[in-house]
């Protein structure tokens, strides 16, 4: 066995062809890191990368507004769509030589050549800022094909340009200036970037953003890259800060707001700024917009995590306090925020992002502060407003019933597959011919006496008839197993195809229409109404959908002479006899119940479109909370709300249908 001795230090080393030695290691010096390798400082080259060199100057122009020494900021797009100018009316970045620098370089030099170079580090510059990593201006100038900076300062105008990444000179004084700012403008280098011309409304969305946040701020787009019909200049100022941010949001979303009021806190101390806005609507997900220090953070970060405790603690401790959770039903975290539309804008003197495009936040600390300021604030407000308290309440139970509902229907129904549209159809559908929904209807049938006439009396090409027997099940009281055990409600379901609770998907419907065949007397309106509470509870999307409907069967066949004419009640009776009669013998039949009429008859007065009368069931905006409010009152188990009902209505019964 042979032994070899190491080489002394110093001396020669032999390295093979192809091996990895001290010639491998490359030293990259100044911005060439950032055009190297741009994917680690902006995200990558693509879309949102080349926006991304946009947000770092417009950043740095904001931080000024936050420091309290810009009100206006200017941002131009060049009719080439692609060069960028960006201004503000700040104190104008440093021109003179940098102290520090061993080549002697202007301080605005500095800024725009050299990674990790910049004001927000030390707090005596800015208390809080969105520029934190001081890479900003440096990699935007590095990913630059050109980039020109003109400061006003000192009562003169200096200028230095540059061309990727690299000054073309130093600092030079080219005027005599009014005021004190900063102007940078770039275009992007094609040599990085595929596609180099920005999205004028990308720019103008964030732009407007950045008004919401900065209260007093006043943003001008001027867009030269538009067409004659697009607006060239565009102005945003929004006082109203984040509230008015939050009444967009849910406008621009098209929800549905359950709270005449928003529940807003604004704290500023030493450990930051907060401001808050959020509503409840009646969607089913949950939206939160969270800035930190004016930066967008689309992927959360523990200010939002704080956010979520405080409002899950806040309103379960309500809720807990009040007693007003009903038996059977469980409430979650994602029940109290489904349909939480908030904004959140933190200002704090050292945020840690995750990367330099700071889409995340990771400050542990923030996560105690946001929560221990949100949480007593809202508390308070749900106890000082009942009102706006109660239409919570009445949300989150309304989430937590349909998530127990849908849970239990997974294990009980099976949606019908598009491919498949007749399987695990009840035994006593008698369904339609036709395979087109957008023609079809369904009726649910008061009992087989009704059901058989009904489907005799039918247009069979497009009319299906699912007879139900006797009162159906009270959905508000019987709980979820109940419900999915019921013979009727479960045949329903199934007829229907359209899967339940948060699985209900209108788009999957057999039928175009599903109309509610009950009598005309007071057990029909009374089984109207059970379904009715089904169909609100459990199967929501098909009433806002508008596809459920009432029928309008007669109570009564009037003939006078050798007319004959149909009345759907009392009053539309005596109306006819007040009308006609004088023209012949009054005769009256009262329909004991459907099931009493000729197939012909049933058809003639209830089925036949073309003189039918029906009723489309309609929740409007404004009756949603009153809605939901009654069928928890008058369907529910505390027997209370119904006394209560009946003794302050009981004189406007002037007779009952007994």
């Amino acid at each position: 066995m042979s032994m070899s001795t190491p080489p002394s230090p110093g001396s020669p080393v032999s390295v093979p062809p192809g091996d990895y030695g001290a010639s491998s290691i490359t030293i990259l010096e100044g911005l060439e890191p950032v055009r190297k390798r741009p994917g680690m400082y902006i995200g990558g080259v693509g879309k949102d990368g080349l926006h991304h060199l946009v947000w770092e100057i417009l950043d740095n122009a904001v931080d000024e507004v936050i420091a309290g020494y810009a009100t206006t900021v200017h941002v131009h797009l060049d009719r080439d769509g692609e060069t960028l100018t960006i201004e503000d009316n700040g104190r104008g970045m440093p021109v003179e030589r940098h102290p520090k620098d061993p080549q002697g370089r202007s301080t605005l030099e500095v800024i725009f050549t050299v990674l990790h170079a910049g004001g927000k580090f030390e707090q005596g510059a800015y208390r809080t800022a969105g520029g934190l990593h001081g890479v900003g201006a440096s990699v935007v100038n590095a990913l630059s094909s050109s980039l020109e900076v003109h400061v006003k300062r000192g009562g003169k105008l200096h200028r230095q340009r540059f061309r990727r990444g690299r000054p073309l000179g130093g600092v030079e004084v080219v005027g005599e200036a009014r005021g004190t700012g900063t102007k940078v403008q770039f275009k992007p280098d094609n040599k990085i970037f595929p596609q180099t011309g920005f999205d004028a409304e990308v720019i103008a969305r964030r732009l407007e953003v950045k008004s919401y946040l900065h209260k007093g701020l006043k943003v001008v787009f001027k867009n030269d890259a538009a067409t004659e019909k697009d607006k060239r200049i565009i102005e945003f100022k929004h006082e109203g800060g984040i509230v008015e941010y939050l009444d967009d949001l849910i406008r621009a979303r098209n929800r549905r707001r359950i709270l005449d009021q928003h529940f807003t806190l604004e704290r500023d101390d030493e450990e930051g700024r907060l401001e808050l806005a959020l509503c409840w609507t009646e969607a089913t997900d949950q939206v939160v917009h969270s800035f930190v220090n004016g930066i967008p953070t689309a992927d959360g970060g523990t200010h939002e995590a704080g956010l979520r405790e405080a409002i899950n603690r806040a309103v379960r401790g309500y809720i807990d306090t009040h007693e007003l959770v009903p038996r059977g039903v469980t409430l979650t975290p994602e029940d109290i925020r489904e349909g939480l539309t908030a904004t959140l804008n933190l200002f704090i003197t050292d945020p840690q992002f995750q990367g330099q495009t700071k889409d995340k936040l990771n400050n542990p600390e923030v996560r105690g502060l946001v929560a221990g300021a949100a949480r007593p604030a809202l508390e308070q407000w749900l106890n000082q407003n009942q009102t706006q308290a109660q239409s919570i309440v009445t949300r989150v139970i309304q989430a937590a019933r349909a998530r127990q509902a849908s849970r239990a229907a997974a294990s009980a129904v099976r949606r019908a597959s598009p491919m498949n549209r007749r399987l695990n159809l009840p035994g006593k559908l008698a369904d339609c011919t036709s395979s087109e929904p957008g023609e079809t209807e369904l009726f649910l049938v008061e009992g087989d006496s009704a059901g058989g006439s009904a489907k005799q009396g039918r247009d069979r090409q497009t009319q299906a008839i699912l007879p139900l027997r006797g009162k159906v099940l009270n959905a508000e009281q019987a709980g979820d197993r109940k419900v999915m055990a019921n013979t009727e409600l479960t045949d329903i379901v199934q007829a229907l195809g359209c899967g339940i609770g948060k699985d209900c998907d209108p788009s999957a419907l057999r039928y175009q229409r599903v109309i509610l065949l009950m009598d005309a007397d007071s057990d029909g309106h009374h089984i109207s109404t059970l379904l009715l509470t089904f169909f609100y509870r459990y199967l929501r999307p098909l009433i806002d959908g508008g596809h459920v409907f009432l029928a309008q069967p007669p109570l009564y066949r009037v003939d006078i002479g050798k007319q004959t004419y149909w009345a759907a009640g009392d009053a539309e009776r005596d109306a006819l006899i007040e009308r006609h009669g004088s023209k012949g013998k009054v005769e009256i039949q009262r329909f004991k119940g459907l099931g009493e009429m000729m197939p012909a008859t049933l058809f003639k007065t209830t089925l036949d479109p073309l003189r039918r009368r029906l009723l489309k069931v309609t929740i409007p905006d404004e009756a949603r909370l009153d809605t939901e409010n009654t069928i928890t009152d008058l369907m529910g188990k505390d027997a209370s709300a119904r006394f209560e009902f009946v003794m302050t209505r009981a004189h406007e019964a002037d007779e009952l249908d007994i």
